[in-house]
């Protein structure tokens, strides 16, 4: 299963588009699409608006029951059991919550051009949104017990059960507000910063680009820069980038008000440092994330400025235009990877790691846990829900039969894997930090790239799979942390007043020549390509995460390669332990500590090794 490289070349140059893509969605076969029915019926479903209603009135007399109580029921000498059953009706109510807004969320990112589909999916919003007011006095509440009180009662069961996240609650403390406050932060999100992420994705659902007398969704003109003929990859680009520039005032106006609501949020709650929310929600130390920032901007000149001048070598050039970035290596064959093909090449690698991790894996396959077509309107991009633990994960991708989509589709159910073993610790404590939650979806990737390689003999195929996960590599750590710049310029200048678009697009140019180097010809086009990154819009100072948890991997891997034995059940134990323990806690039994900055340097020295390796096969 060689798929980098080997198969048909096209063969009829002058085929029409309509033919191309015929041909290449019969070169896929036919893609599963999920079955969200295992939470809900219908949109319209009995059962649906059942739990919506018992959701909000559940809410109400759990507020009734326990708010401005739990003060003095910490104080009675059955406290322990008296506020595990408080702690339990949460998590019991976290999780129908949660079932409710995931079935709203999967439905509308199945097609967020639809107007039922937006509509459902703003007033299942507006309701949860209400039944979690009533609930926003717990946490506060449960952080307002004197600290040395609730560290002997949550010792003691069977409240300890939940000591992990009563723990973690604690460092919120700090942060938090008066209820009243809470409650309106809480209620106008739905006008503030939901509106403005939902505008987001609905602009860049509907956006269409010409190309080749074809009108083309953002997934499908994107999947163009990795085509084998550089004028579809330029063509691409430049269809892209007309299309940015028409919408940079929507754009550049969703980001000002969200930094710019950001700030207020931040100044309120008292952080010091623009990504410091961030931090404290992927519970990492700003001065872990600094190492991991510095070390990799160090290394731009060993890693991407050299990779990529040894790429435009491989073209024949001094310098490679933008939109051959990610092309293909010359005089390679490509064809379309069957999606039969990517899911036994998946399973096969997670298999001889773990017949477990396969097992589990091969669910979403077996059971409709995946949505696999690049439908008009479907969420671009790729993610796993985990949707709740009473439930299972849902993945998403939009396949188009490259070998990035064999590698999305290893990171993706890498990250299923890592939920449905996650699952069992609860609602509460299932949730992983996105940090932690990136280990598992790059090790599987890991995983892949490697048992493919490890059976390739043909030195041209190697060396293409080689080059294309230095890439990948690239992307992951590079790229992401070039992002995490931009993220910080554009929110440290918006405390400054508003930003133009063309401001927004001049500290997009600087980070991108900074991290890809002199190689890399950043022409006039490129300039707003930061505008379609959902990350920005989402969760802000959330692509960091990406780079951390692929150094992460890149040293866990070092340790499976030298000390096979015992592996599996430590990182099971890892991946098991969702959100219950401290990424230094979970690292430990790998000899690994992300706080030495030294430890940066092994993940980033396995990519340099690739490139040397690469650069020996001149």
């Amino acid at each position: 299963m060689n798929f980098a490289v080997t198969g048909m070349v096209e063969s009829a140059a002058f085929a029409t588009a309509a033919e191309r893509s015929a041909r290449s969605a019969k070169a896929l076969g036919p893609l599963p699409e999920w079955d969200l029915s295992h939470l809900y019926p219908a949109m319209d479903s009995p059962a649906f608006k059942a739990d919506l209603e018992r959701a909000l009135s559940e809410s109400q007399r759990f507020a009734e029951l326990y708010r401005g109580k739990l003060g003095p029921l910490a104080q009675r000498e059955d406290a322990a059991s008296v506020l595990a059953e408080a702690v339990a009706g949460y998590e019991t109510l976290s999780d129908l919550l949660g079932r409710i807004g995931a079935y709203a969320g999967l439905v509308y990112s199945g097609d967020t051009t639809d107007p039922q589909r937006a509509k459902f999916y703003g007033d299942t919003q507006d309701r949860l949104n209400a039944a979690v007011t009533e609930l926003l006095f717990f946490e506060l509440e449960l952080n307002r017990i004197d600290p040395a009180l609730m560290a002997h009662i949550s010792g003691q069961a069977p409240l300890s059960h939940w000591k992990p996240w009563l723990d973690d609650l604690a460092k919120d403390k700090p942060h938090q507000l008066e209820d009243r406050i809470e409650e309106l932060f809480h209620e106008k999100s739905m006008t503030g910063q939901a509106a403005w992420n939902r505008l987001f994705d609905e602009t860049i659902a509907s956006l269409r680009f010409r190309l080749d007398g074809e009108e083309l969704t953002l997934e499908l003109t994107l999947n163009k820069l990795q085509d084998a003929d550089g004028a579809v990859r330029k063509a691409a680009a430049e269809a892209l980038s007309a299309v940015f520039r028409e919408q940079l005032r929507t754009f550049a106006l969703i980001t000002n008000t969200l930094a710019k609501d950001k700030e207020i949020s931040d100044r309120w709650r008292k952080f010091e440092d623009v990504a410091d929310s961030r931090h404290l929600a992927n519970r990492v130390e700003r001065e872990v994330v600094d190492a991991l920032v510095s070390a990799v901007r160090e290394a731009y000149p060993r890693l991407s400025h050299r990779y990529y001048k040894l790429k435009a070598k491989w073209f024949g050039r001094e310098q490679l235009d933008f939109w051959d970035r990610n092309a293909p290596l010359p005089q390679v064959e490509q064809r379309t990877i069957p999606w039969t093909e990517a899911r036994d090449t998946v399973l096969d690698a997670y298999h001889a790691f773990s017949p477990e991790m396969a097992g589990i894996a091969r669910r979403f396959f077996d059971e409709h846990w995946i949505d696999a077509p690049a439908r008009p309107g479907k969420a671009p991009g790729a993610f796993a829900h985990p949707t709740v633990p009473s439930a299972h994960p849902y993945v998403l991708v939009n396949y188009q039969g490259k070998p990035r989509d064999v590698m999305t589709l290893a990171h993706e159910l890498g990250h299923g894997v890592h939920q449905v073993l996650a699952g069992p610790n609860g609602a509460l404590m299932a949730p992983t930090p996105l940090t932690l939650a990136e280990t598992a979806s790059v090790f599987g990737e890991m995983l892949t790239f490697r048992r493919l390689l490890d059976g390739t003999r043909d030195a041209k195929q190697r060396k293409a799979m080689l080059a294309a996960k230095v890439e990948d590599m690239i992307n992951t750590v590079v790229r992401q942390i070039a992002f995490y710049s931009f993220e910080r310029k554009v929110h440290e200048a918006r405390k400054g007043g508003e930003l133009t678009a063309e401001n927004l697009c001049e500290l997009w140019m600087s980070v991108q020549a900074e991290s890809l180097g002199p190689a890399i010809r950043l022409e006039a086009g490129y300039e707003p390509f930061w505008c379609y990154i959902p990350h920005f819009i989402h969760s802000p100072f959330y692509v960091y995460a990406y780079a951390f948890g692929d150094c992460l991997v890149n040293s866990l891997y070092g340790v499976y390669q030298n000390a096979a034995e015992g592996f599996q059940e430590r990182y099971f134990a890892l991946l098991s332990a969702g959100g219950t323990k401290h990424h230094s806690e979970l690292l430990a039994p790998f000899g690994l500590d992300a706080r030495d900055p030294a430890f940066w340097q092994i993940g980033l020295k396995m990519i340099e090794g690739m490139i040397i390796e690469l650069e020996g096969m001149e």
